[in-house]
């Protein structure tokens, strides 16, 4: 029998289904109604959504941030909730055409390995570090995917720009300046949310497996995804990395962020690897 958590999904994904071919439209055609409808959409989405994570919680007993269905939902989670708060900050809809999609695929992505009969999480799994660690890196993670997504608008507004059709598209796209700004905020939030998930995941490490660091290869990973944001960060910092080079870095750090989420867990066997715990943690 098909459980509550199910259907609550399906509804979920449907809800940003909708919220993304309303955002996708609005991209076309500038309308506040689509807008607005794009915007109530995406509520909806993100109240069943979350509603799903207190349902699992209850039916599980633990953080449901366990395998690879539950990461790409819970990262899908976080980065609409990142989104809708910049969205009441700043009242970028147009963000929203770039976010939905990505939000989607990872939920769609995500139900090919959804199923109705939960797995035993192995010890290391039960953990008050696995809140903790989680929510931490995906938080920084999430971040790093609104900098993915506003570094595409620049790019593309940067384009618009150097071949004059300052018509249409152009005009629903925040100015280059507003869009470097967002990049720079997102990167210094998103960063120490990252150092604080590895720092709290090598603790946990210790606790679980008896050493702070072992050089699998998603610690290995980790470090170079930190290594990238960090140079970009220095770089903003003391040399004025700023505009199209700040925005092609934030594309190519989340490239590797999704690398370490999906590439590392799935193609190379370690501590880390979700056949390692039978289900998998980020």
């Amino acid at each position: 029998m098909i459980q509550i958590d199910t259907y609550l999904f399906y509804l979920a994904l449907f809800g940003y289904l909708s919220a993304m071919c309303s955002f996708l439209y609005y991209l076309v055609k500038s309308r506040d109604q689509v807008a607005k409808l794009a915007y109530y959409c995406t509520l909806v989405a993100f109240g069943l959504h979350s509603s799903l994570f207190f349902v699992r919680y209850a039916l599980l007993g633990y953080f449901p941030v366990t395998n690879l269905h539950q990461s790409l939902s819970f990262f899908a989670w976080v980065l609409i909730a990142a989104f809708l708060v910049v969205h009441k900050k700043y009242h970028l809809p147009i963000l929203g055409s770039f976010i939905t999609p990505l939000v989607t695929l990872f939920l769609i992505s995500s139900a090919s390995s959804l199923t109705d009969h939960p797995v035993p999480i192995p010890p290391a799994l039960q953990s008050m570090w696995l809140p903790i660690h989680t929510t931490l890196a995906f938080l920084g993670e999430a971040i790093f995917g609104l900098a993915f997504c506003v570094g595409i608008m620049y790019l593309l507004q940067e384009h618009l720009i150097k071949k004059k059709k300052l018509t249409g598209l152009f005009y629903r796209l925040p100015p280059l300046k507003t869009l470097d700004d967002l990049n720079y905020l997102c990167l210094s939030l998103g960063f120490p949310f990252l150092t604080l998930g590895i720092i709290t995941g090598s603790i946990w490490a210790q606790f679980a497996w008896g050493s702070y660091w072992s050089w699998d290869p998603k610690e290995t990973w980790s470090l170079i995804t930190w290594l990238i944001y960090a140079a970009l960060l220095h770089g903003r910092l003391t040399t004025g990395w700023r505009g199209r080079r700040a925005a092609v870095f934030s594309i190519i750090g989340f490239s590797v962020v999704i690398f370490l989420f999906l590439g590392v867990n799935l193609l190379l066997p370690g501590l880390h690897s979700y056949e390692s715990f039978g289900g998998g943690n980020n």
